[in-house]
C-alpha cells in the first residue's frame, strides 16, 4: 500500500500529466476522420515543398548552430584574446531577440529597397547585385543567429568543466591545440552540444514568425493556412501531428547520439588555457565581434532608427492596450505555471516513488510541443466539448447556447501551462534541492507545520528560484507567437500579434515599437543566465 503522503500527491501529479496527454491524444484521434479533398490538394500542391523546406531548414540550422556555437564556446572558454571577457557574456544577448524580430530586421536592412542595397547602388552604381535575402539561405542565417546561443551556452559550460589536467595531458603527449580539441575536448562535450542542438532544432521546427516573414512555407505555416484558409481544424490537427512526430524524432536522435558519453568531473578551470597573439588573436576577436554585431548590435540599432522614424508615432492608446494585454497574459501565465510547477516539485521531493516521478516527467514534456501543435489540439478538444456538452447544457438551462471554451482566455492559458511547465520546473526543483530535509524536520519538532511551514521556512528559501522561474515563463509567454496568434480571444491582441500584423504588411518601421519592447523585456532572463553562468575570476 502507498503511504498517505504519497496518496496526497497522486491527484495533483496525475491531473497535470493528463493535461499534457490531452493534446497528444487529440492528435491521435484526429486521424479517425480524414478530409480526402483537402489532403489531396495539400499533397498535390504543397506537401513535397513543405517536406523539402522543413528538412532543408533543419539541416542548415543544425549545421550552422553547431559551427557557430562550438567555435564561439571554444574561443571564449579556452583562449585568451582581446575582448574575450566581455564577449564571453555578450554572445548570450541574442537570446533576448525573438526569431521573428530578427527576421523582419534582416529583410528590412538587406532587401532590394533596404538601406544596404540602396547605399551600395548609390556608391558603386546600379549594376551591383546582391544575393536574394528572401531565400532559403536568408531564413537559415536568421535562425542560426537566433538559436546558436543554445549550443554556445551548453558547449561553453562543458568546455569549462573539463578542467586543466586533461588538456595539459594531451599537450604533454604531443597534441597541438587543434588536435586536443578534436580528440579530447569535443568528444567529451558531445552530450552538451547534442542537447543544445536538439533545443535549436526543436525551436526551428516550432518557429512560425520568422518563416512567415520570409514567406518560407513549412509545417507551422501550413497549419495556420489550413486552419484559416481551408477552415479545417481537423486537417490542421493532422498536420500538427506530423510536426510533433518530427519533434519526437529529433529528441530520439539526440538521445541516441548522446550514447553512453559522460561529462567530465574535473574541477572547473578559472583561466584560459591558450593565449592567442598576433593574427590569431585578431581573428578570434573579429569572429566573435562579427557574430555579436550581426546577431544583436545591428538589429537593435536598426530598430531604434525605425522607432525614431515612424514607430514612435504609434505610441497611442491602442498600443498601451497591447502592452496591458501582453503583461496580463504573461503575469497570469507565470502565476499559474509557477504554482503548478511548485506543486510538482514538492510532489517529487516528498513522494519520490516511480509513479509520481513518471507523472512529473510526463508533465514536463510539454516544452517539446510546438505552440501551433498545442493550439490546434486544444482548440479541437474544446470545440468538441462546446458542441456536445456546453451548448446543449446552456440551451437546456435557457441560456444563449453559444460556445464558451473555444476561443476563450482559459484555453490560451492552458496552452501556456502545458508549453512552459518545464521552464518553471527546472529552477524550482534546483532551489528545492538546496533545502536540506533536516530544516523542515527541525521546524516540525518546534511545532511549525502545514501552511505555516511553507510560508515561514520553504517560501523564503525558494524565493530566488521562484522569481527566476516566474521571470523565464513571463518572457517566454510574451514572445510566444503561434499559440497566441491562433488561440487569442477576440480583441486580445498582444505585442507579438502586432508584430505579425505589421510584418505581414511589410510595415517594418511600425513593427519596431513592439519589437523593441519585447527585446528589452527579453533581456531580463538573459542577464539572469549570464549571472548564473559567470566565470569566477582566476
Amino acid at each position: 500500500m502507498s503511504h498517505p503522503v504519497e496518496r496526497r500527491w497522486y491527484p495533483i501529479t496525475f491531473a497535470v500529466a493528463a493535461l499534457v496527454l490531452l493534446p497528444l491524444s487529440i492528435l491521435l484521434f484526429s486521424w479517425s476522420s480524414i478530409d480526402t479533398e483537402i489532403w489531396s490538394h495539400l499533397w498535390d500542391t504543397q506537401m513535397p515543398r513543405l517536406l523539402g523546406n522543413t528538412l532543408t531548414l533543419l539541416l542548415g540550422v543544425g549545421i550552422g548552430v553547431v559551427l557557430l556555437g562550438v567555435s564561439l564556446a571554444w574561443l571564449t572558454a579556452l583562449c585568451e584574446f582581446p575582448g574575450r571577457r566581455w564577449l564571453d557574456w555578450a554572445l548570450m544577448l541574442p537570446f533576448a531577440i525573438p526569431a521573428y524580430v530578427l527576421a523582419f530586421v534582416f529583410i528590412g536592412l538587406l532587401d532590394f529597397s533596404g538601406p544596404v542595397q540602396s547605399l551600395a547602388r548609390e556608391w558603386f552604381g546600379s549594376g551591383i547585385r546582391f544575393p536574394r535575402v528572401r531565400s532559403t539561405g536568408g531564413v537559415i542565417t536568421v535562425l542560426v543567429l537566433v538559436f546558436y546561443p543554445y549550443v554556445y551556452l551548453l558547449a561553453r559550460s562543458a568546455f569549462l568543466a573539463q578542467g586543466k589536467g586533461l588538456m595539459e595531458a594531451a599537450r604533454v603527449l604531443g597534441q597541438s591545440p587543434w588536435q586536443a580539441f578534436w580528440r579530447v575536448a569535443l568528444p567529451m562535450a558531445r552530450p552538451a552540444i547534442g542537447a543544445g542542438l536538439a533545443l535549436a532544432m526543436m525551436e526551428t521546427l516550432a518557429d512560425f514568425g520568422a518563416v512567415s516573414v520570409f514567406n518560407f512555407d513549412t509545417f507551422t505555416t501550413a497549419i495556420y493556412k489550413t486552419w484559416y484558409g481551408f477552415f479545417s481544424l481537423t486537417s490542421a490537427t493532422q498536420l500538427a501531428s506530423l510536426l510533433l512526430l518530427a519533434v519526437m524524432l529529433v529528441l530520439y536522435g539526440e538521445r541516441r547520439a548522446r550514447g553512453a558519453a559522460r561529462p567530465a568531473n574535473e574541477r572547473a578551470r578559472s583561466a584560459a588555457l591558450y593565449r592567442l597573439t598576433g593574427a590569431k588573436a585578431f581573428a578570434a576577436s573579429a569572429w566573435c565581434g562579427l557574430v555579436f554585431l550581426c546577431a544583436f548590435v545591428i538589429p537593435v540599432l536598426q530598430l531604434l532608427v525605425w522607432l525614431w522614424q515612424r514607430g514612435r508615432f504609434d505610441l497611442d492608446e491602442r498600443y498601451w492596450g497591447l502592452i496591458l494585454h501582453t503583461l496580463y497574459l504573461g503575469g497570469m501565465a507565470a502565476l499559474i505555471v509557477v504554482t503548478v510547477a511548485l506543486l510538482l516539485a514538492f510532489a517529487r521531493r516528498q513522494a519520490p516513488v516511480r509513479s509520481i516521478r513518471s507523472a512529473v516527467g510526463l508533465a514536463n514534456l510539454g516544452y517539446a510541443l510546438p505552440g501551433s501543435v498545442l493550439a490546434v489540439s486544444i482548440m479541437l478538444a474544446f470545440s468538441y466539448l462546446d458542441r456536445h456538452m456546453v451548448i446543449p447544457l446552456s440551451s437546456w438551462l435557457g441560456g444563449a447556447g453559444k460556445p464558451i471554451l473555444l476561443g476563450s482566455l482559459g484555453a490560451l492559458l492552458l496552452a501556456y501551462l502545458i508549453r512552459f511547465m518545464a521552464v518553471a520546473f527546472g529552477p524550482l526543483e534546483n532551489a528545492l534541492a538546496r533545502i536540506r530535509p533536516s530544516l523542515p524536520q527541525a521546524s516540525r519538532s518546534l511545532g511549525v507545520g502545514g501552511p505555516a511551514l511553507f510560508f515561514r521556512v520553504y517560501l523564503p528559501l525558494l524565493l530566488p528560484g521562484t522569481l527566476s522561474a516566474a521571470l523565464l515563463v513571463f518572457v517566454d509567454v510574451l514572445k510566444e507567437m503561434p499559440a497566441t496568434l491562433l488561440m487569442r480571444p477576440f480583441g486580445w491582441d498582444t505585442l507579438a500579434v502586432r508584430i505579425f500584423e505589421m510584418t505581414s504588411e511589410g510595415e517594418w518601421a511600425r513593427a519596431s515599437l513592439p519589437a523593441l519592447t519585447l527585446v528589452l523585456v527579453g533581456l531580463l532572463p538573459v542577464v539572469l543566465l549570464i549571472r548564473r553562468s559567470a566565470r569566477r575570476p582566476g
